[in-house]
């Protein structure tokens, strides 16, 4: 996770630049907010990979003397078929519709989004221990 956190480093220092330049030449205070906060998620994404990568033992894209079949393996498991995104999907588009076209299309939409929100989290549940 070395190079995420040195990636994510580059972008919180770039950003720091940019910041300090922008509020010289602009003076608006809403545009040098936004680089500040991204100044802040990049090192706060980058403090938690660097964090976590001397936790874990280092992955094999970390290392120098790593072949390409040492990633060869399954790597996890991806959802082959499934309708629930496109509900949630869904009943969000009705949610932020209802901000623009009528609050009560919001609780539609809300009333939509509890089963097929629901419905993601329980898909691959079973009961077995």
């Amino acid at each position: 996770m070395r190079v995420e956190a040195f990636l994510f480093g580059f972008i919180a220092v770039f950003l720091l630049g940019a910041d300090i330049v922008y509020w010289f030449t602009s003076h608006d205070p809403t545009g040098t907010t936004a680089l500040a906060l991204g100044v802040g998620l990049g090192a706060l994404v980058s403090t938690y990979m660097f964090m976590t990568g001397r936790r874990i033992d280092p992955r094999w894209e970390d290392l120098d003397d790593a072949d390409i079949a040492d990633g060869a393996g399954e790597i996890g498991f991806f959802s082959p078929y499934s309708w629930a995104p496109l509900w949630c999907a869904g009943s969000a588009a009705v949610v932020f519709a209802g901000v623009v076209f009528g609050w009560w299309m919001v609780f539609l939409g809300a009333a939509f989004a509890v089963p097929a929100v629901g419905s993601m989290l329980f898909e691959y549940y079973s009961d077995e221990a």
